[in-house]
């Protein structure tokens, strides 16, 4: 055998990632990211692991792009050859014991690559095991190594390959509990290795199904599905057997087998599988209930057809198959599933969220599948909870996962740096109707039932007008006066606010029975941001808030709640942006000078703070009292704002994460009081966080209420107890709290508006510093 060149072994591409320096990227543009290098299949070869590696590429990226760099290197052997895009930089032909040596080689000598990832199936080493320890061996950087199997009752020989592969990593990443404690005992490897993170899923939009097959010409129809690369192992024959006795009870039912026969399987036995089903749909005359879809879809086409799937088959008749990506994405889409006892299956599955059936049995396919044709309740019951389960394993949560991993081994040679999203209004837009904005939400499909709130709609006024500043698009007007209206319903003519008002547009007997004095609070602190933005909006919209306002203020004086009174100051403070009211601003100081009383009476040395207790919307308090002291110059307001949000701060922000206090259980200042309750989190507190470090830190300067900003807004990124996103970026709504050990993943009007607030708030600090940046950047220059 000839020597290949390093050139020849690795057709690098090489190109320079361009990126025009904006607010988002002057923190990197004097630096190369550092660099992990995935060794991997990858697109255009077709499998799974390939199809894996490029959706946690993409999403690592998407999320950490200002933290590490993803390079990869495309597995290949002498059967398949592919040319590959701008992502692949290095190619492994592991046919050629020599590029295991010099592609170890280039790692070592690259000081751009800090660690490698690699992605392991046994059948990419297969017959050279040895080059790829010897490969490990040489590697002088940090390995993380992703087992995508892991084999039951080893024999010596495997048993050994794995413990060598295991002793030359830094870190071990499994996809199920099941494949870890094999690891653990039965190749004996050391558990503190060893970490689960669950194959990634797709975020998807709630859809409607029948809508769903109209559009694909499949109405009328009971839909059951399986999809993925064709092959023996999926025993789809198993399906296609069990057929007939469903078609006795169901005979619209039809069966879509879609994916291309597996790519290495046509160059060994050409079409001969898939010939084998043609067969037998020939046999039992099942042409009228079977259609294959022999392509690799895309994938929002394939997540279409599967949201339209009345019940998943999976088949596999491989028992020691560790995981499943098909299996994850029918789950994560709401498809009832009917599974053979994998071990991913049997982890995942109970009686509640899908059925486990034997390996081949086609007469238990087919009882199961009748039942859940027959039960459309049980269809949707396990559909709901199947969601709900599949959640925490969308590929955001993977990325978060795998980015913690990769800071823990770099030794401080990676600080992990959350991404902002880009804007997307899509949640907001589907809970607003030509009305307001809805309340609740079911996932995140609005609740029509559960009405409106004034609440939410002053927030979607103020939220909409920051956004108007940012996109001066009519579509935002529309609803700037959509939410103004509103508010407008809601005021009496005694001058008073009301908050809850039904489907029907009739108001409840819910503001008979509530304090409904934060709810005023907050639309005058809604009119009075819209008035402040007076040069940018359509006259008649500020004269109507101005209208209310003087209406709403003429009664506030009578306003006792602590929260209320903070509200309606920030309304004046935003008021006299462009028209300064005396008589207003003796009511700030009368309202303020009640929030310096309330704090001298309760603070101490120990506890700084108005209340005995610190609750929801604490945030807003000593923002209000900096408000005050900006508006009147009174210091005493300054210093209280000061030591009360210092007091809140260290309550609430600690190793760089926001934990605010739960709604669970209230923290008080008693010295037995329980503290730390995990969980009970919600978005609009880390939302008036976020608003008073903004405000805190335009007034005095000090980097720290920026970077605290930072941590707090990673909260809806991930950075909280459970590793998992807030924020969905698929909808563009936001999950309505935090628990203990899940996220409440409805995404009602509060937590969606006050996500928007918060991404706002951010924007605008990134506008500041980038006008800095570009400020003084413009000095060096010249």
């Amino acid at each position: 055998m000839r020597n290949y060149t390093l050139t020849e072994l690795f057709p690098t591409v090489h190109y320079q990632n361009k990126r025009s320096i904006d607010k988002h990227t002057i923190l990197n543009q004097d630096e190369d990211l550092p660099q992990i290098l995935m060794v991997t299949s990858f697109p255009p070869r077709e499998c799974g692991i390939a199809t894996y590696s490029q959706d946690l590429k993409n999403s690592l990226d998407k999320q950490f792009g200002n933290s590490f760099d993803i390079k990869i290197c495309a597995l290949e052997n002498l059967n398949e050859i592919h040319s590959y895009s701008q992502d692949v930089k290095y190619i492994l032909n592991t046919d050629y014991s020599e590029t295991f040596k010099l592609l170890a080689k280039e790692i070592n000598c690259n000081n751009k690559i800090e660690m490698v990832l690699i992605q392991h199936e046994f059948g990419f080493f297969n017959k050279t095991e040895n080059n790829f320890i010897e490969f490990l061996n040489a590697i002088i950087k940090p390995i993380i190594i992703v087992f995508h199997t892991v084999l039951p009752r080893p024999s010596r020989e495997l048993k050994e390959n794995v413990q060598n592969i295991c002793m030359r990593v830094s870190s071990i990443i499994v996809m199920t509990k099941i494949s870890a404690s094999i690891l653990m005992n039965e190749y004996e490897i050391d558990e503190n290795l060893i970490t689960v993170i669950n194959h990634g899923t797709h975020l998807v939009k709630s859809n409607d199904r029948e809508a769903l097959k109209t559009r694909y010409r499949l109405q009328g129809r009971k839909i059951c599905t399986t999809f993925g690369l064709m092959g023996p192992g999926k025993s789809i024959e198993t399906s296609l057997l069990a057929l007939p006795e469903i078609i006795k009870q169901h005979p619209s039912v039809l069966f879509l087998i879609i994916g291309k026969t597996h790519p290495s399987l046509v160059k060994m036995d050409g079409e001969t599988y898939r010939k084998s089903l043609e067969k037998i749909v020939d046999e039992f005359d099942l042409s009228r209930n079977v259609i294959f879809i022999n392509k690799f879809l895309p994938l929002n086409e394939l997540l279409d057809y599967l949201h339209l799937t009345d019940v998943y088959l999976f088949t596999s008749k491989d028992p020691n198959q560790a995981v499943s990506g098909t299996f994850s994405y029918a789950l994560s889409c709401g498809c009832p599933v009917i599974s053979t006892p994998i071990p991913h299956a049997l982890e995942v599955l109970d009686n509640s969220l899908g059925i486990i059936v034997d390996f081949g049995d086609a007469h238990q396919i087919s009882i199961e599948v009748n039942k859940l044709l027959n039960d459309e309740d049980e269809r949707l019951n396990i559909s709901s909870k199947g969601l709900h389960k599949m959640a925490a394993t969308c590929w955001e949560n993977s990325a978060i996962h795998h980015a913690a991993k990769i800071e823990a081994l770099s030794e401080n040679k990676i600080k992990i740096k959350f991404s902002f999203p880009e804007f997307n209004l899509s949640q907001i837009n589907r809970l607003t109707t030509e009305v307001g904005m809805i309340q609740f939400s079911l996932l995140d499909t609005p609740d029509l039932d559960t009405g409106y709130t004034l609440d939410d709609n002053a927030r979607a006024l103020i939220a909409m007008i920051q956004f108007y500043e940012i996109k001066q698009e009519n579509e935002v007007l529309i609803k700037i006066k959509l939410y103004l209206n509103f508010i407008r319903k809601c005021l009496q003519n005694d001058n008073y606010f009301l908050n809850y008002v039904d489907k029907n547009l009739n108001f409840t007997s819910q503001n008979e029975e509530t304090n409904l004095e934060d709810s005023n609070g907050r639309a005058i602190w809604a009119l009075g941001y819209l008035l402040s933005q007076s040069s940018i909006l359509p006259d008649e919209y500020c004269e109507e808030a101005k209208d209310m306002f003087v209406r709403a203020i003429s009664r506030a004086h009578l306003v006792h709640s602590t929260r209320a009174m903070a509200f309606i100051i920030k309304g004046i403070y935003y008021s006299n942006v462009n028209s300064i009211s005396t008589e207003n601003n003796e009511l700030m100081i009368e309202l303020a000078d009640r929030l310096v009383q309330m704090y001298r009476h309760e603070s101490n040395e120990d506890w700084q703070w108005f209340e005995s207790y610190l609750t929801y919307a604490n945030g807003v308090l000593p923002e209000s009292l900096l408000c005050a002291w900006l508006t009147t110059g009174h210091v005493v307001y300054r210093d209280i704002a000061k030591s009360s949000f210092d007091f809140l701060l260290s309550k609430t922000i600690k190793n760089n994460r926001i934990n605010v206090v739960s709604n669970k259980n209230w923290e008080t200042n008693k010295r037995d009081a329980i503290k730390n309750y995990c969980g009970g989190e919600q978005a609009i507190d880390v939302t008036y966080t976020i608003l008073a470090l903004s405000k805190f830190y335009f007034v005095f300067n000090r980097d720290k209420y920026k970077r605290f900003m930072e941590f707090s807004f990673s909260w809806f990124l991930g950075n909280n107890h459970l590793g998992q996103i807030i924020y969905n970026p698929c909808t563009g709504g936001c999950y309505d709290g935090l628990e203990e050990f899940n996220v409440n993943l409805n995404q009602g009007a509060e937590s969606t508006i006050s996500y928007l607030m918060a991404r706002l708030e951010m924007e605008k600090i990134s506008e500041y510093n980038f006008k800095i940046f570009a400020s003084s950047s413009a000095l060096t220059i010249s």
